[in-house]
């Protein structure tokens, strides 16, 4: 067993209640969940705070309550679709040169495309996912400050255990927003103090420096890299963040910090983290143990979360056409995902990342809805890296890297590129090290273009892409064209201001504080 599980449904229920809190109707705001447990009285027992824990942490697995994404967290959209890492790839890859979609369950075609709306309901359950789980952990921030510690009679090492958890809950916020602030920009701003009120917009550099500031509290809160239990996060996961924060900071505030990410990811290095030696071993159903390379991951368990998005939807949706779902360690196919030439031509022949099914498949893709247009892209498994069988055949137990070494290495080489100091020729040992595990050849000089397209062969379908191409001003320009891009078959240009994405109309509607990003 991997992971946290919530084991009180009556304490689950209470703590779901308050997602009321981001929503911008006042009279939701005044709410308080009609049910026999208040949020008040679970924190006064320190044996419910695990479970609450767990809670922010499935926040970013599982779509609901119960089994198979039932009694869903975020309205007006099916359970299964509404699991924050599968949003999350659906707005980072499948916007990309890195996939596409069969599919047409309503507007969920209009991502490769580039055309989608404000009111596109999957762009719609990001970003009410995202303020769900920000009101998951102000909940949990607000009820374990030391005043409500010592109000509630937790002491001691309890205690200390609370401020450790209320660390979490703040990284796991400052994720949540950092992902706001990446892909929507201006957004309402709710803390664990905001209550009662419509949440009032804050202004894009204005939320990166508060990502930035709670992820610094947070890091001074959180246990030593490696120290805590499997499934949470440490020091190095903050670190991690800020680098990616840093990385990007250009876009969200005009201004590089490139010598911040080169100090952050410093610190993951000397941390004692590793490559694995295997690359393939980082997407398998095991690839919870003897696994030095990653830093955090949303961990997936066969019998104890079983959901629709995670690595089951990404096992499952990549499999279709003539394709054996058991060599996948799968019960069946989905037949949703694959992926475009563009992605395809940037693998030599060699690399062991470039795995791609072809039986049946056509590289070219005429018809976006039909699975053969298109090569499957072969990246996780649900089996174990002796080969062996998951615990089960429809729920995947692979875990879901979310940040590890191999991008730490990479961010580090690009900040070196792009003039934030460091040393060169460790950034081209970092680099060599990535391409030797994956059979590639070695290279002598660094460049960005490299970089980007390193990027997209080591960390393809890990929902980093979209950011990364904004990044290097590719994403809507002319600059970098994919199939598809822009609804048009060998791609076109669209209108920068698809950089970001719409807030949600019925956010607008209920908000006055609210202003549309620019486009929509």
């Amino acid at each position: 067993m991997k992971n946290f599980k919530i084991k009180n449904k009556s304490i689950a229920t209470a703590f779901l209640a308050f997602t009321l809190s981001v929503s911008s109707c006042v009279d939701d705001l005044k709410q308080e969940p009609n049910i026999g447990i208040t949020s008040a009285s679970v924190f006064k027992d320190f044996s419910n705070y695990k479970n609450m824990l767990a809670k922010l942490y499935g926040g970013l697995a599982v779509g609901g309550q119960s089994a198979g994404d039932g009694n869903g967290d975020v309205a007006g959209i099916d359970g299964g679709f509404s699991i924050y890492t599968r949003l999350l790839y659906t707005l980072q890859v499948i916007t990309t040169d890195e996939a596409v979609i069969g599919w047409n369950d309503g507007t969920l075609h209009e991502f490769h495309k580039m055309i989608w709306t404000p009111a596109n309901e999957f762009n719609n359950a990001m970003y009410f996912r995202l303020f769900t789980e920000i009101a998951f952990c102000n909940e949990f921030i607000r009820n374990t400050t030391d005043e409500m510690l010592s109000t509630n009679g937790i002491s001691g090492a309890n205690a200390d255990e609370a401020r450790v958890m209320r660390a979490e809950a703040r990284f796991l916020r400052a994720q949540a927003y950092y992902h706001l602030l990446d892909m929507y920009g201006n957004v309402p701003f709710v803390d664990e103090t905001t209550l009662g009120t419509v949440p009032k917009q804050i202004m894009r550099a204005d939320l990166f420096n508060y990502v930035e500031a709670q992820l610094k509290e947070a890091e001074a809160g959180l246990k030593a890299p490696k120290t805590n239990e499997y499934g949470r996060l440490d020091k190095a996961a903050a670190w991690s963040l800020m680098a990616r924060l840093y990385l990007n900071a250009k876009v969200y505030t005009g201004t590089e910090r490139n010598a911040d990410v080169i100090a952050n990811c410093d610190k993951v290095i000397s941390a004692g983290y590793g490559l694995n030696p295997k690359y393939e071993n980082l997407f398998l159903a095991d690839n919870n143990v003897n696994n030095p390379e990653n830093i955090f991951s949303v961990v997936y368990d066969g019998v104890r979360t079983q959901t629709n998005g995670g690595t089951t939807y990404l096992v499952h949706a990549a499999i279709g056409g003539s394709m054996d779902p058991a060599q996948f360690g799968v019960n069946g196919g989905w037949g949703g995902l694959r992926t475009t030439k563009a992605f395809v031509n940037k693998f030599e022949p060699a690399d062991l990342r470039g795995r791609f099914y072809k039986d049946g498949q056509t590289l070219e893709i005429n018809d976006l809805g039909n699975f053969n247009d298109g090569y499957a892209f072969i990246k996780y498994k649900n089996l174990k890296s002796n080969g062996g069988a998951a615990q089960d055949v429809q729920w995947v137990d692979t875990d879901l890297p979310m940040y590890r070494l191999a991008d730490i290495y990479l961010m580090y080489a690009e900040a070196v590129v792009r003039g934030g100091g460091g040393s060169m020729s460790t950034a081209l040992g970092y680099v060599n090290a990535i391409r030797t595990r994956a059979n590639a050849s070695t290279i002598s000089v660094l460049n960005l273009d490299f970089i980007l397209d390193e990027r997209s062969r080591e960390l393809s379908w890990e929902m980093t892409r979209r950011t990364d191409l904004i990044r290097f001003g590719k994403f809507t320009s002319s600059a970098y064209l994919w199939p598809w891009k822009g609804n048009v078959k060998d791609g076109v240009a669209v209108g920068e201001y698809r950089n970001l994405f719409p807030i949600p109309n019925n956010d607008l509607a209920v908000n006055p504080n609210l202003k549309q990003n620019p486009g929509y």
